[in-house]
């Protein structure tokens, strides 16, 4: 059974930084196309950043330059370094594997106060 477990969730002030980690296990991290959501207060679900299983990387444009994905094959940890958080960055965020639809993480809230 496959499981993603996020964690590095938390309470900041705008301009700072957070890494957030997901733990795969029952898979291999690195055999499938792996992304970070975000879903915002009362609105929808949304890629913020994605990583393909040959290494490439995508971002949407509200977080190119601030935020970067990456792998850990060796510990199957997917990450995402967020810095110089603003306000609009608040949400709760999700990993998921592109593998299979249902391949959830139960998600870690983050929240930017200025």
């Amino acid at each position: 059974q496959v499981q993603l477990v996020e964690s590095g969730g938390g309470l900041v002030q705008a301009g700072a930084s957070l890494k957030l980690s997901c733990a795969v296990s029952g898979s291999i991290v690195s055999d499938a196309d792996a992304g970070w959501y975000r879903q915002a207060p009362g609105k929808q679900r949304e890629m913020v950043a994605l990583m393909t299983s040959d290494g490439g990387t995508l971002y949407d444009e509200s977080v190119k330059g601030r935020f970067t994905i990456a792998r850990d094959n060796a510990k199957n940890t997917v990450y995402l370094q967020m810095n110089n958080l603003k306000p609009e960055d608040t949400g709760v965020y999700y990993c998921h594997d592109h593998s299979d639809i249902t391949l959830w993480g139960q998600g870690t809230q983050v929240t930017v106060f200025s």
